[in-house]
């Protein structure tokens, strides 16, 4: 599919999609006879990976060596010569678990923030309100 498509199933703007490209976050999986790039069902998952991350503070660096994480135990194929070591796939679960628990926390987070702008927000209606009638 095209960036506009890809922009529209992920609500990226075709700027952050090129930063992305830029930044090797995503790289098209193949080119039109135009030499427009084309993408995958695969490159729309690992931009919404990244458009999942960036609300929630992670740095493009640190996108990065989850997208890595991934990649590379999704590349592990058990009795071949792409088999991941035990250490390496455990050090890679390690990880990956890492930033589900960070994710977390940080969901945590934002919901006590929404939380008191919620309160501040009602307070402000309450006190209209009573102005409005006093």
């Amino acid at each position: 599919m095209q960036i506009g498509e890809v922009a529209a199933r992920t609500e990226l703007s075709l700027r952050s999609i090129r930063q992305y490209e830029d930044s090797g976050l995503v790289v098209p999986s193949a080119s039109s006879q135009g030499g427009f790039p084309l993408y995958t069902d695969a490159d729309v998952d690992r931009l919404l990976v990244i458009r999942r991350m960036t609300p929630l503070g992670f740095t493009l660096d640190q996108t990065r060596e989850l997208l890595t994480a991934m990649d590379r135990l999704g590349a592990d194929r058990p009795g071949t010569d792409g088999e991941l070591s035990p250490e390496e796939r455990s050090a890679l679960v390690a990880r990956v678990r890492r930033y589900e628990q960070a994710a977390t926390e940080r969901v945590a987070e934002l919901r006590a923030q929404l939380a008191r702008a919620e309160e501040f927000a009602a307070s402000l209606r309450s006190r209209l309100g009573a102005d409005v009638s006093g």
